[in-house]
C-alpha cells in the first residue's frame, strides 16, 4: 500500500473526527434551549400593588399571571388595572383594560397589548374614553404614553391621532400628530 493513500485516509480520518466533535461541543442556539418554565403563575386573581409610599398604586384583576424567573417579568392576560385617583386629582380612577400585559421586574413599566381601553371621569364627572393598540402605563409617575393611533371620546367630542402622553392624575391628554377633532351636538 502507498505510504501517501494511507496518510491521506488517516488526515482525513482525523479531520473528519475533529469536525464531529466540534459539531457536538458548539452552543445550541437559544431557540433550540428549552422555554423557561415560570416561576409562579397565578390564576383568577387581584392583586393590589402599593408604591413607595404604602399607598395604593394599582390594582389588577386577570384570569392568568405568569412570572418569568429569568428576568422576573410577568405576563397578564386580558388585563384589568384600576388606577385610583389621588386626594385632590381631577376626576374619578381609571380603568384599563387589554388582551395582553406585560409588568417589568421594577413594576414601574405596564405594557398594554390589544384593543387597550381607558376609562376615567374628568373633574366635571364626564367620561373620558381612550381607545387604542397599545399603551404604556407607568404607574409610580402616574404617567401613560402610545405611539399609535388613539381615540379618545368626551362627550361632545371625539379626537383621533398618532400618538398620546397622558397624565394619568391631572388628566392632561396630549395626542401627539395628525390630530382630528369632530363635534357632536347634545342630544335634546
Amino acid at each position: 500500500m502507498n505510504w501517501r493513500l494511507l496518510s491521506t485516509l488517516v488526515l482525513l480520518a482525523a479531520a473528519a473526527l475533529t469536525g464531529w466533535a466540534w459539531w457536538s461541543q458548539r452552543d445550541k442556539p437559544a431557540a433550540a434551549k428549552a422555554a423557561s418554565r415560570p416561576d409562579y403563575v397565578l390564576t383568577d386573581f387581584d392583586v393590589v400593588v402599593l408604591n413607595k409610599e404604602g399607598r395604593e398604586s394599582f390594582t389588577l384583576r386577570a384570569p392568568k399571571l405568569t412570572r418569568d424567573p429569568s428576568d422576573k417579568t410577568m405576563d397578564i392576560a386580558t388585563p384589568l388595572f384600576l388606577i385610583p385617583a389621588k386626594p385632590g386629582s381631577n376626576g374619578g380612577p381609571w380603568e384599563v383594560r387589554s388582551q395582553r400585559g406585560w409588568v417589568n421586574a421594577e413594576g414601574d413599566e405596564v405594557r398594554l397589548r390589544g384593543q387597550v381601553k381607558a376609562d376615567s371621569t374628568n373633574a366635571a364627572g364626564k367620561p373620558i374614553n381612550i381607545a387604542t393598540e397599545e399603551l404604556n402605563v407607568f404607574p409610580d409617575a402616574n404617567k401613560a404614553t402610545s405611539d399609535v393611533a388613539v381615540n379618545m371620546t368626551q362627550p361632545g367630542t371625539i379626537l383621533t391621532g398618532l400618538g398620546l402622553d397622558a397624565d394619568l392624575e391631572t388628566k392632561n391628554i396630549i395626542l401627539k400628530s395628525n390630530v382630528k377633532a369632530r363635534y357632536e351636538a347634545k342630544a335634546r
